[in-house]
């Protein structure tokens, strides 16, 4: 199998490489030209046979849009394209529409594994028709780990849905670093605790606690045990806003992820004022002590 990719950043790179291991055959661009194949999407599309699979990871929003469309308009009708980054799900809705209407198949596939996907495999969300599902599958066995399909891939349901489970994965991510992260800063703030780093690694095998994410933690503080190279300004990707907006509008009481995602913001106060007021408050009501402003 041949397939074109498009895009090799962090997680393209890598999985250009995973999927030529796995017996696949990949020319990929990028406009980096250090480590393009082809030196234009024309090139591209010429060296894939038809009917081609055109496998897009760039950055989700106005890029992949371009993407898309110079796409719609270059390939042959029975051409299969696949938005493997992370869009917004009402964007695959419409890219799959455009597509549709010049004969061009279109699946979005949730990639989940970081720089890790390489050596580990990646977790596959895609949404799609059956028949552009199963003529992928080749493209999704090669990315995902060894042992059951079903235990790192899926079929989640139409046009979106892939994307849309990605979405929710991300916000359930935000929730469980959260909890990690207030776990370590109350440990830390305990001076009968002498061994923080050995705590987390003790909770890695028999706790229910235990996840990969605890392993990336322990890695961490191995390497920095203070953290003191690395500041407290935290970003968010947007997937956890799209989860939050879609738990109100679903009407879910999502507080775990929602509350996760507002102390993302918080970090990137030097002075909150909202906290400001807070103590302003308490010291209104109450007659509370008040810190003078730093």
């Amino acid at each position: 199998m041949h397939i074109g990719l498009i895009g090799l950043g962090k997680m393209g790179f890598n999985m250009r490489e995973r999927l030529r291991k796995g017996g696949i055959d990949v020319t990929g661009f990028d406009r980096n030209t250090a480590v393009t194949d082809e030196g234009s999407i024309d090139e591209l599309l010429a060296s894939v046979p038809a009917p081609r699979l055109i496998w897009v990871m760039v950055p989700a929003g106005e890029i992949t849009d371009a993407v898309i469309s110079e796409l719609g308009d270059k390939l042959d009708q029975g051409d299969l394209v696949i938005d493997g980054g992370n869009s917004r799900f009402t964007e695959d809705q419409k890219h799959g529409e455009l597509l549709a209407s010049k004969g061009i198949g279109f699946v979005d596939c949730g990639v989940s594994g970081g720089i890790w996907g390489l050596q580990n495999g990646y977790g596959l969300m895609a949404g799609g028709d059956a028949a552009d599902i199963e003529r992928a599958l080749p493209v999704f066995d090669a990315l995902r780990p060894e042992g059951e399909r079903g235990d790192s891939f899926v079929h989640v349901g139409g046009v979106g849905a892939g994307h849309y489970a990605k979405m929710v994965h991300n916000g359930i991510e935000y929730g469980l670093m959260q909890s990690y992260a207030e776990g370590y800063e109350l440990l830390a703030a305990k001076d009968i605790v002498t061994d923080l780093t050995g705590t987390f690694r003790a909770w890695q095998k028999g706790t229910v606690v235990r996840s990969w994410l605890l392993d990336l933690m322990v890695k961490a503080l191995q390497e920095d045990p203070l953290l003191a190279s690395i500041d407290d300004y935290v970003e968010d990707s947007g997937e956890g806003r799209w989860t939050v907006e879609e738990a109100i509008a679903n009407a879910v009481p999502a507080p775990a992820i929602t509350a996760a995602l507002f102390a993302r913001f918080a970090s990137r106060e030097d002075s909150s004022p909202a906290m400001k007021m807070v103590s302003a408050l308490r010291h209104q009501f109450g007659g509370h002590a008040t810190r003078p402003a730093r």
